[in-house]
């Protein structure tokens, strides 16, 4: 099945999905005024008329392979970023580090994050990070966490973009690991 595009990503986006709402709405309640049967038939025509819309609609980016993240970093220093899972106990960094960012992504099921429920996953992850904070912890290191996006694999890739790490560690699955070393150009190992 293809991805259904987001119609309220932009503002120019929400307009024209919201004034597809309103008409179909005024179909169905004019064809529900005229029938009570006829308006359930134009209410099914008319939700699947939107999905049928919104798939047609290509997904940006959905298309194009995602570009790689390239960090650079000054002589001198080697900045670690370390993505962990919530209930993560301890990684362990190379000495020569001297700039950590522990990233945790904050992983909620399909329901918790459709209905936006993600609070006691997002103290999970602040807990862990603020936890291997404190572990990592040392003198002439700068070390911070964070809680990142629900996928691994984005919060790394957005980590990233504004850390420029010039080695990562992951305290996850192999699979985790694959897909983040296909999004960054610096060394990527599991711990």
């Amino acid at each position: 099945m293809r991805p259904l595009r987001n119609p309220l990503r932009s503002e120019a986006e929400s307009f024209r999905f919201l004034l597809a709402v309103i008409v179909a709405a005024l179909v169905i309640v004019g064809a529900a005024y005229l029938n009570t049967w006829l308006g359930v038939a134009a209410a099914l025509l008319a939700v699947a008329g939107l999905v049928w819309w919104l798939m047609q609609e290509p997904v940006p980016g959905a298309a194009e392979p995602p570009r790689k993240v390239d960090p650079s970093t000054p002589a001198g220093q080697h900045k670690v970023l370390v993505v962990a899972l919530p209930g993560t106990a301890s990684v362990t960094v190379p000495e020569r580090a001297t700039e950590v960012v522990v990233v945790v992504p904050a992983l909620a099921s399909k329901l918790e994050a459709a209905t936006g429920a993600v609070d006691d996953r997002r103290t999970d992850a602040e807990q862990t990070a603020l936890a291997l904070t404190r572990r990592l912890s040392r003198p002439g290191v700068g070390v911070r966490g964070e809680v990142g996006a629900d996928d691994p694999v984005l919060a790394a890739e957005d980590t990233m973009r504004l850390f420029g790490a010039d080695e990562i560690l992951v305290a996850a699955g192999d699979d985790v690991v694959e897909q983040i070393r296909g999004r960054v150009t610096v060394p990527v190992s599991r711990v």
